[in-house]
């Protein structure tokens, strides 16, 4: 798919799309939202697309949303009625947070690789991701409170699910600076690696282990994480039983199971 503020590109299993702004330190604005939601229901529709990772270009992995875009706002929005207008910004609002939600809904697993600055919108975006990583460079901040802002497009409902109520808080009220090291202890990442190079070299260590899994059953575990996440374990466990009674008696289990008996690598089906 051709993109303006994205790189999309596929090698063999493993999708990569990079946030291409770079001269403005590949800040999101309106376009790279939308351009977000597409690629994720590219990276879904796409069977031999496996894994999906969004990284950034240049010298940042994202300094948030485009200022310019957050003044365009005003215009948009404008009706005589203000009522009338303070819908058109719900609404805006909304579809904003759908694009960020459209992360989760990819049956594929999405992971972020950080470096530099991953700042506002920055971190709505890698909430929504199920795995992070960073390089030592990488820093966080909730910025939206210096601006005057409540962070409205994920990062209040997802981060305190990743590394706990009170940390999530301190972050949101303070919008201080986290760097790479300190994102791993509080679980906001997976990992730190040393520099850009040893991340993403990392990481087609990681997706290549990822790609070679049986698909289907990848699939399964992100949704059931995702719900259980947001469910009772009651729900959970009717849900993985309703699911593994359509899944579990698949081509993928009889490779699996075959590739155990005679001792090789398994292959599967995208």
């Amino acid at each position: 798919m051709e993109f303006r503020t994205l790189k999309v590109a596929l090698a063999g299993p493993i999708a990569t799309i990079e946030l291409s702004r770079p001269e403005r330190a590949n800040a999101m604005e309106l376009a790279m939202w939308l351009e977000l939601r597409e690629a994720m229901r590219w990276l879904d529709e796409t069977a031999a697309a496996r894994i999906g990772v969004i990284c950034g270009a240049g010298k940042h992995f994202t300094s948030g949303v485009d200022l310019d875009m957050l003044t365009g706002m005003r215009a948009q929005i404008r009706d005589d009625c203000d009522g009338r207008a303070r819908e058109k910004l719900r609404r805006l609002l909304l579809d904003l947070q759908d694009t960020l939600s459209s992360i989760e809904r990819c049956r594929k697993p999405v992971i972020a690789a950080i470096h530099g600055a991953c700042v506002g919108g920055g971190i709505d975006l890698i909430c929504a991701c199920d795995l992070r990583y960073c390089s030592a460079d990488a820093f966080f901040s909730v910025k939206e409170i210096d601006v005057g802002l409540t962070a409205d497009v994920g990062t209040l409902q997802r981060l305190p699910g990743l590394i706990g109520e009170g940390a999530a808080r301190e972050l949101a009220y303070t919008g201080r600076k986290v760097g790479g090291a300190e994102a791993k202890e509080l679980r906001l990442v997976n990992d730190c690696y040393a520099d850009r190079a040893a991340l993403m070299a990392a990481m087609r260590e990681l997706t290549a282990t990822l790609a070679s899994k049986p698909p289907l059953a990848l699939r399964g575990c992100k949704e059931m994480i995702t719900y259980a996440r947001d469910h009772t374990v009651a729900d959970g466990l009717n849900y993985v039983a309703t699911w593994n009674a359509a899944m579990l008696l698949s081509t993928d289990l009889d490779e699996a199971l075959a590739a155990s008996r005679e001792k090789r690598a398994a292959k599967f089906r995208d």
